[in-house]
């Protein structure tokens, strides 16, 4: 055995970075944990915070008060989002990391929108893809497209959503529902598999609005840029938020439009938010 192997392991490790994007009413510091697990792996880790969301993403003004007056009709404050401001905050970060050795892109759901635009205009800043139970813009542009599919039919996020999304100009949930049932969907969907001691942290930290554009703006990849990239679909087995179908369905319909370069598939164990529930072994198989 070469004794200088596990040394040049952790070298080629401490070379790469992973620039992470969140899903859809999350933030950059739901892969905390994650990035405590890379970092432990000897791989650097950036967590991106798309526009309205995270610490400073602004709130409806009455989902904090006695009876959250308003919530269902409020306008969301980030109506005005846009795609392309989505994609520009994972390219600012794509460019902070670029210094290392290789980045690898990895998204998460409704940010594979927002990750994959940004890997069609600088396809340079990206050495490979990894989608975790993510939007695939390629067999269908918009994420809704998938959402809507009869193979995501049994999702136990459908009804979750609140309000007229078009007149909000965003998809709105309430993590602070007072409703017992409503809470239990919303764990099945998203943390069915996370220790229930720790769902309600998990719950709290949550948003309560994604902006419209990143479910419905149509985004368009090409052979040339997006599909140069080495990428890599991780399935989650159990998914009730984005089902095993309709993850398979993104990836088959990639691999039809770009066979030139399929996807390397892998399947995780358990729900939609592994990042939560196993962030070792999700790290694991990132470093993979």
């Amino acid at each position: 055995m070469n004794p200088t192997a596990p040394a040049a392991r952790q070298l080629a490790r401490a070379r790469a970075a992973f620039v992470l994007v969140h899903g859809a009413w999350h933030s950059s510091a739901q892969w905390a944990a994650t990035l405590r697990e890379l970092a432990r792996l000897g791989a650097a880790g950036y967590a991106v915070d798309l526009p309205g969301h995270g610490l400073d993403g602004p709130l409806p003004g009455g989902y904090l008060l006695p009876g959250q007056p308003g919530l269902l009709t409020e306008k969301s404050p980030l109506a005005s989002v846009t795609m392309d401001e989505c994609a520009e905050a994972v390219l600012e970060t794509l460019s902070l990391a670029r210094h290392h050795h290789r980045v690898v892109l990895v998204a998460h759901s409704a940010g594979g929108g927002p990750a994959a635009l940004a890997a069609e205009r600088a396809p340079e800043l990206v050495d490979a893809l990894v989608h975790l139970s993510a939007f695939v813009p390629v067999g269908r542009p918009r994420f809704l497209d998938y959402v809507e599919a009869p193979e995501n039919a049994t999702s136990r996020g459908h009804s979750l959503s609140l309000g007229d999304s078009a007149a909000l100009g965003a998809v709105r949930i309430n993590p602070l529902s007072p409703d017992p049932a409503y809470v239990e969907q919303l764990r099945l969907a998203y943390y069915q598999d996370t220790p229930r001691d720790r769902f309600g942290r998990w719950r709290a930290a949550l948003g309560t609005d994604v902006p419209l554009a990143v479910t419905s703006t149509p985004v368009t990849l090409t052979a040339e840029r997006w599909g140069s990239i080495p990428r890599t679909f991780l399935r989650c087995a159990d998914d009730q938020a984005l089902t095993p179908a309709v993850q398979d369905l993104m990836i088959a319909e990639a691999d039809r439009a770009m066979p030139a370069r399929p996807f390397t598939v892998r399947t995780l164990p358990g729900g939609h938010s592994p990042f939560a529930a196993r962030p070792a072994e999700l790290a694991a198989a990132l470093l993979a």
